[in-house]
């Protein structure tokens, strides 16, 4: 839009800051091949420690022994044949828990399932399955922030509360149309029989496992405490700033210079305005027509919007510089498939569990998605760049350009979004909508930069507010919420007056 867009700003990288974890009696019994790193990322030492909360432990995985079906389920079972995992073991305190694996490009077929301690009870819980599709959140193919050579595959993040301990088992699937070429040789006590038709090469109609993708690690992440430190000074930033390395505080004042005609730099919240309020400041940033007059814009109401600042980013750990796109012309809706175990009051320390973890863990410059909203409506910054700008992100693969991506913390396959959640929505898609003049009712056509529904180049008919099932073939954002996205259209096209 007209008075919101910016050019890109130069960029660069940061780089990940470890510190040393001292083993428990519980990691120090784990062998070298099982330990990649049990480190901090992104935490830090000396004059950056105020800056850097929060941690990352990483845990190489190893395969698991393989047991029988049927046989016992208790901790430290196997899963069959190419399973990986490690065992019931204590750890530094996390909140938030996912697997990635060295190559974006490798999909992991199969399930992924952990099991954790809670702090405060010291009790285990059940096995928790963690959503394996996260490769259809992602930047485009081709584009800078995939080519980075940080980037890694990753399941969905999974919020599992204050935690100390942990156990987690990867199964490979069965690949469709593959059938074992022998049977495995027969464990101790098997009928006679059995074995010597093992051992004379019988073919076994079961399905051959995929193979699970290399390097797999458990990624525990501590989101940590939203700093409480005083306001950096905003630096004039513009093409000087073009290469220049980013301080932490430096990160700070650009993210918030980026929202600096909607708030002070120190603010925590964008307050909500009116529609009067918003239509009038909208339409002083357009030109007047012929006769002089000025045409009343379709525009919702500016919700409040929680900045990065009040959610407690650190910004430190994010590539410096913005990444923008020409327009917005569609929002599409995810949900985060976290989990829905958390309180609205949590809502900040997932979100930043999900932050380090799509930048530290995944490798992506920024979080994935443009906006978040939590169970009780309220709605968060996400990528930096500034609320009202087109700020590219890294939330719909092929799907980035010109649209904006609100993600519903959550998981809502089975469960129903709540009423606030679904309004919140509405309410921020007839203002970010309405500042391109864009009808939540309508449709529109976005290129495709590639993916599994469409192919790079082709040109698709979308509606303004779609799900993200709508451009990749994912069950995102969960059939419950999805359902949900007609009752949304039609709220914001009428916030808009429409």
């Amino acid at each position: 839009m007209r008075g919101y867009l910016a050019s890109s700003i130069g960029v660069t990288c940061a780089a990940a800051l470890t510190l040393p974890l001292a083993p428990t009696a519980a990691t120090a019994a784990v062998s070298p091949s099982q330990t990649v790193s049990t480190a901090a990322r992104g935490a830090a030492t000396g004059p950056l420690s105020r800056a850097v909360p929060g941690s990352t432990q990483s845990l190489a995985l190893a395969p698991l022994p393989r047991t029988r079906a049927g046989r016992g389920a208790g901790a430290g079972a196997g899963s069959g044949v190419g399973a990986q995992g490690l065992t019931r073991r204590e750890v530094r305190p996390f909140s938030l828990v996912g697997v990635v694996w060295d190559d974006p490009g490798a999909a992991l077929h199969g399930t992924v399932q952990v099991r954790t301690r809670a702090t405060a009870t010291h009790e285990w819980s059940g096995w928790q399955e963690v959503d394996t599709h996260n490769d259809d959140h992602a930047a485009d193919p081709g584009t800078a922030e995939s080519r980075s050579g940080r980037v890694r595959g990753s399941t969905a993040p999974l919020w599992v509360g204050d935690s100390d301990g942990v156990e987690v088992r990867v199964r490979p699937a069965a690949e469709p149309g593959a059938a074992a070429p022998a049977r495995e040789p027969a464990e101790p006590g098997t009928d006679s029989r059995t074995a010597a038709e093992g051992s004379a090469g019988a073919t076994d109609p079961r399905p051959v496992a995929w193979e699970l993708p290399g390097g797999l690690r458990l990624e525990l992440v501590d989101p940590g405490e939203r700093p409480d430190a005083a306001p950096a000074p905003v630096p004039a930033l513009g093409p000087a700033s073009a290469g220049r390395a980013f301080a932490p505080d430096a990160r700070t004042a650009e993210a918030a210079a980026a929202n600096a005609d909607l708030a002070p730099a120190d603010a925590t919240v964008i307050p909500a305005l009116s529609k009067e309020e918003t239509e009038e400041a909208f339409a002083a940033t357009l030109p007047d027509s012929a006769d002089g007059t000025r045409a009343k814009p379709y525009i919702g109401p500016r919700p409040s919007i929680t900045t990065r600042r009040g959610w407690g980013a650190d910004e430190g750990i994010r590539k410096g510089g913005f990444l923008y796109t020409k327009k917005v012309k569609a929002a599409f809706v995810h949900h985060t498939a976290t989990g829905n175990k958390y309180t609205c009051a949590q809502a900040p320390s997932v979100i930043r569990g999900i932050y380090r973890y799509h930048v530290l863990s995944s490798g992506w410059r920024d979080i994935g998605y443009n906006f978040l909203v939590d169970k009780c409506g309220k709605i968060y910054e996400g990528r930096a760049g500034g609320v009202g700008k087109a700020v590219m992100g890294a939330h719909t693969l092929g799907f980035n350009t010109d649209s904006t991506g609100i993600a519903v913390l959550g998981t809502y396959g089975s469960k129903k979004p709540s009423a606030a959640a679904v309004k919140a929505v509405a309410r921020l898609t007839a203002w970010k909508l309405g500042l391109y003049g864009v009808n939540p009712k309508g449709t529109t056509h976005l290129t495709s930069g590639g993916g599994n529904l469409y192919a790079k180049g082709r040109k698709v008919r979308l509606h303004t507010i779609s799900g993200h099932r709508d451009g990749f073939a994912t069950s995102c954002p969960g059939k419950r919420l999805y359902a949900k996205l007609g009752s949304a259209r039609s709220a914001a096209a009428g916030y808009q007056g429409r």
